[in-house]
């Protein structure tokens, strides 16, 4: 028989959230269930997680593991990456960077530097979402690293939404994020921080097989 598992992602906002909804379906086996928790941020994120970390330690089953999904934004990411691994291993939980035998209890992930890298990884998601945003323009060499785009990718995703009338007065990010996430293959996402998530996902399910 298959062993079963569940997953608890800890998010910054509702915008992950909505997305993760999207597309975690595709990465997960049916047998492996999940719920996302978003923050009012990633103050909020922070600010929390130690109490929440903590809960979990007192109640966590074996085949439960927790993933904290954190925007880079302008911090240094080996600092961020040491920061929240030290939180998990003061509550003594076991983060995937001190894995013993393939074991671990928390993942921590860094979308890089912002969620919205992770559309722009994926541009024939992008231009089903929103048709009138050809999938050429989002192959251009501006685009074609999402996780290095210019000036923030929120930024960038909000001006071509403009450039090409949607949402004049705005982005919705959470509704943005579930029309792209919608459409989206995790496997042909070229977001390295993507990819770098999904590898961790597919770890967590391999770890079934160890516990």
């Amino acid at each position: 028989m298959t062993p079963t598992m569940h997953i608890e992602l800890l998010v910054e906002e509702q915008s992950a959230e909505a997305a993760l909804r999207n597309i975690l379906p595709r990465m997960l086996p049916t047998e492996v269930t999940f719920a996302v928790h978003p923050h009012s941020g990633k103050h909020d994120l922070l600010a929390r997680l130690p109490g929440r970390l903590a809960g979990y330690r007192r109640w966590i089953p074996p085949d439960y593991r927790i993933v904290i999904l954190i925007d880079q934004d302008n911090a240094d990411c080996r600092a961020l990456k040491r920061k929240l691994n030290k939180m998990v291993a003061e509550v003594g939980l076991i983060p995937k960077s001190k894995a013993h035998q393939g074991t671990f209890q928390v993942l921590n992930r860094l979308a890089i530097e912002e969620l919205e890298a992770w559309f722009f990884g994926d541009p024939q998601a992008l231009s089903a979402a929103y048709p009138k945003i050809p999938v050429h323009l989002l192959n251009r060499s501006w685009y074609r690293t999402p996780d290095s785009i210019a000036g923030g990718t929120a930024e960038a995703l909000e001006r071509i939404l403009k450039n090409h009338r949607y949402y004049r007065t705005g982005m919705p990010k959470i509704e943005v994020a579930r029309s792209i996430s919608a459409y989206m293959d995790p496997a042909r996402n070229r977001s390295k921080s993507f990819q770098v998530f999904r590898e961790g996902i597919q770890e967590i399910v391999a770890s079934r097989e160890v516990s």
